[in-house]
């Protein structure tokens, strides 16, 4: 860990606040010659909004470890996500898996106003190094190309390398629903100024976690019989391949839970990709086509994985872990073109397409 380290005091920052990307000399002081504070990478794609205002989207006390079995959550400190903040993968060899970025509270600071202009939204650019720190520019591009143990060249990233900056955390560990409502990251935001108002908010927040509760007993206890709640229960033999040729940009409606179980085996996937209980919310609603996914790191490996067959990613649609303990690190749902259909190919009320590309843009 940089030893030298001004801003390492703790913000205790809330979901809806704005913060200040500290600069690149500011942050480099804050890292180890590995690029990384607290074992958490800074990545290269992180340099360009130094310097920017930006809102804090949920602050990560949590997060979820899918990459490992059996799936669970585990404990952050003093770390965020920040709105609409999603790595492009474009130093990690074009990974279009668009995770949301973990920002230590190191790393920023608090803005002086709410107000963000038009230049403080622009890239900054490369890392320009002056003064003594332990990590330079080389060192934090060659951090996210490692070779591993067998000489191979991978990739390092902060999914990569989460087990190394979060710690075990018991599911029945109350103490994460309180900072849930505490953080803010279950409001609604629709309470006003009153003080009235903002208890009820801070009530209303319980009622997630009450739920959330609710179903990991559930599951908890009836999970072995093949009860679990929501129950996904494929019903394919042999999973079927369609192929729509989706595109960025297309309108696209999610079928029914029945059409989607049709192409599922007993483990819930097809050709591999699982059918999350977390996609269920999103059933019958019509999104846009955000892009097509063609490659992603393995987050056990850190290799490059290039799929057979692609998948699709849905503009705002993201896990909101209604199951999964409400992790806020809203990892994009991957669709298989066999559980979408084109929205053109959808009646609405007797109107066509041009009606949902009225109702999409409003």
């Amino acid at each position: 860990m940089a030893g030298n380290c001004p801003h390492r005091a703790r913000l205790n920052l809330r979901a809806g606040e704005w913060v200040e990307v500290r600069t690149e000399q500011e942050i480099l002081e804050t890292l180890d010659e590995h690029g990384r504070f607290e074992n958490v990478p800074f990545m290269p794609e992180m340099v360009q909004y130094c310097g920017q205002r930006l809102k804090v989207f949920k602050r990560a006390d949590k997060t979820c470890d899918p990459a490992h079995a059996p799936w669970t959550i585990r404990r952050m400190k003093d770390s965020v996500h920040l709105e609409r903040i999603r790595c492009d993968g474009v130093e990690h060899g074009g990974c279009e898996a668009g995770c949301l970025i973990f920002w230590k509270e190191a790393w920023l600071k608090r803005a002086e106003v709410s107000v963000v202009s038009p230049l403080s939204l622009r890239p900054t650019g490369a890392i320009s190094v002056g003064g003594k720190c332990l990590c330079t520019v080389e060192r934090l591009f060659a951090a996210s190309h490692p070779t591993n143990p067998m000489g191979e060249g991978v990739y390092s990233c902060q999914a990569t390398e989460l087990r190394n900056f979060t710690s075990h955390m018991s599911g029945w560990d109350l103490r994460q629903y309180v900072r849930d409502v505490r953080s803010g990251n279950l409001r609604s935001g629709l309470a006003g100024d009153s003080r009235v108002e903002r208890a009820l908010e801070v009530v209303l927040g319980f009622l997630p976690v009450l739920r959330s509760l609710v179903i990991t007993a559930y599951n908890k206890v009836w999970s072995t019989q093949h009860y679990s709640y929501p129950l996904i229960k494929g019903t394919a033999a042999k999973t079927p391949t369609a192929v729509l040729n989706l595109q960025p940009g297309e309108l696209v409606q999610v079928r029914s839970k029945e059409e989607i179980m049709a192409t599922l085996n007993r483990h819930q996937r097809n050709r591999g990709l699982l059918f999350d209980v977390e996609m269920l919310s999103y059933c019958g609603g019509i999104y846009r086509v955000l892009r097509r996914v063609n490659r992603i790191i393995d987050e056990k490996t850190g290799k490059m994985l290039n799929m057979k067959y692609p998948c699709i990613i849905l503009e705002g649609v993201a896990c909101r872990s209604d199951y999964h303990r409400l992790c806020p690190r809203a990892i994009y749902h991957y669709w298989r073109e066999d559980w979408l259909r084109r929205a053109v190919e959808i009646p609405i009320g007797g109107q066509t397409e041009q009606m949902a590309e009225s109702c999409a843009k409003q």
